[in-house]
C-alpha cells in the first residue's frame, strides 16, 4: 500500500514540476494563453489556471507528453542559442525555409512540435 501511495505521490509531483517548467518556458517566450492553448490541447481558462498554479498534468494524458515536447524542445533551443532568450525568440518567430515555415506558428500542431524539436534537437547534434 506505501509503495502505491509513494508512486501517486511521485506522478502528482511530476506534473506540478512540469507545470511550473511550461509556466517559466510561456514566460520566456512570450507566450499567450491562447497561443499556449493551441501548443498543449488545453483550452484558455485551463491554461489561465495552470499559469495561476491551480491546475497541474496528469501523466499519462495527451497534454502532459505535449508539455514534455514543449519542455525538450525550449531545453534544446536554450542550449543551442547560449540560454539567450531574444534570440530563441527570434528564432522562433522567423521564417524556416527548411521547416517551411515560423516554428511559433509550427508547433501549435502536434506534428509540427515534433518537428520543430527533432529539428532542433539534429542541429544541435551537427554543432
Amino acid at each position: 500500500m506505501v509503495a502505491v501511495k509513494q508512486k501517486a505521490t511521485r506522478k502528482t509531483e511530476d506534473g506540478a514540476l512540469l507545470a511550473r517548467a511550461v509556466q517559466r518556458i510561456a514566460e520566456y517566450w512570450g507566450l499567450t494563453n491562447e497561443g499556449l492553448g493551441d501548443i498543449l490541447g488545453l483550452s484558455g481558462s485551463t491554461v489561465s489556471r495552470l499559469r495561476g498554479g491551480s491546475w497541474q498534468f496528469q501523466p499519462g494524458t495527451k497534454s502532459f507528453e505535449l508539455a514534455q515536447y514543449l519542455t525538450r524542445l525550449f531545453r534544446s533551443l536554450d542550449a543551442l542559442l547560449g540560454s539567450d532568450d531574444v534570440a530563441a525568440r527570434s528564432w522562433l518567430a522567423s521564417d524556416n525555409i527548411e521547416l517551411g515555415g515560423r516554428p511559433i506558428e509550427l508547433i501549435r500542431t502536434i506534428r509540427g512540435l515534433t518537428q520543430v524539436a527533432d529539428y532542433v534537437d539534429d542541429y544541435r547534434a551537427r554543432v
